[in-house]
């Protein structure tokens, strides 16, 4: 398992075999997203709480490409989901 994948499950109470929903529509997510990416370095700095989202394989492909779903929106949406952890 990736390490931001376990940052994000710890972080959000969820263990794997949990139900874990899409942050954006509430599906299965299938993906933990950084929602500002990692860059071509694959820096570890970003695999943090804060900037790591539950998305479903639809929503991370919009998501990656930024215009229906983009890093503000998605942010707004992952806050809300900290607070209500």
């Amino acid at each position: 398992m990736k390490n931001h994948t376990k940052v994000y499950l710890k972080g959000m109470g969820y263990d794997i075999h949990d139900f874990i929903p899409c942050e954006v529509c509430q599906s299965k997510a299938v993906d933990i997203h950084h929602i500002t990416p990692r860059g071509m370095g694959g820096s570890k700095h970003r695999d943090t709480l804060d900037n790591l989202m539950a998305l479903c394989r639809t929503c991370h492909a919009i998501a990656d490409f930024g215009v229906d779903l983009p890093q503000a929106y998605l942010r707004e949406i992952h806050n809300q989901a900290l607070l209500n952890r």
